[in-house]
């Protein structure tokens, strides 16, 4: 199911927009002229072997050592790339939303983004974006809380 389905299907209020190519998370805040702190970039871990989907603000880096502690885990990884692609089969490498549950996996959000009444994020491809309110996203992705970002 792709993400315009699944939004839809959860009765979503949100908004696509089209913006010229954004490799980075960084990219698309410039391109939707907001603030790297209200774009969501999505990062793949495997925690003891479970793949697990890490949503933080696009200025941020995961912290694995936080977050290997507040998941209680013996080992923490970012995915290997060349798994992503299976892993996503209906994205773009590299614009996949920060939605664990649309591929079958929980979703981790840090909390600064609490922060944030909006938030941006890519929708499967480098030229597409959704927008929508903090409180929906929370509500569509249904994320743990943790803090694990680190300003890069």
């Amino acid at each position: 199911m792709n993400l315009p389905n699944y939004l839809d299907e959860q009765g979503a209020r949100y908004r696509v927009t089209e913006h010229p190519t954004a490799f980075t998370a960084q990219d698309l805040a410039a391109m939707e002229h907001v603030s790297g702190h209200r774009v969501i970039k999505p990062v793949v871990i495997q925690a003891d072997g479970k793949y697990m989907m890490c949503a933080l603000p696009a200025c941020c880096r995961v912290d694995l050592n936080e977050l290997k502690s507040q998941l209680n885990a013996d080992d923490v990884k970012l995915a290997d790339e060349e798994n992503l692609q299976s892993l996503f089969p209906d994205t773009e490498l590299g614009a996949e939303p920060p939605i664990g549950r649309l591929y079958g996996m929980p979703t981790i959000m840090d909390g600064s983004l609490l922060a944030s009444d909006m938030v941006t994020f890519q929708a499967g491809t480098h030229r597409d974006a959704v927008t929508m309110s903090l409180a929906e996203y929370r509500r569509v992705a249904q994320p743990e809380l943790a803090h694990f970002g680190r300003l890069s």
